[in-house]
């Protein structure tokens, strides 16, 4: 099953309190942090994805409705 994104930044946020800590070995601490790396890229293309997909719908002056890219 596919981890949604409130999971994965769940399991990041974890990553990084467990480096912070600094209680893991040099090999634990890398494979952890590659883990942490690939989960930050998967996070940032949803929170992409999700940028595009939302729009706001304008009323155009003439009646005619454009929609405008989210910007928030």
């Amino acid at each position: 099953m596919k981890a949604g994104f409130e999971q994965k930044l769940q399991r990041l946020e974890e990553i990084v309190e467990g480096l912070e800590q600094g209680n893991q070995g040099l090999e634990a601490s890398l494979k952890a942090f590659e883990e942490g790396i690939k989960l930050s890229r998967a996070c940032h293309a949803e929170l992409a994805e999700a940028q595009k997909k939302v729009e706001i719908l304008i009323q155009a002056t003439d009646g005619t409705q454009e929609t405008k890219p989210y910007e928030g």
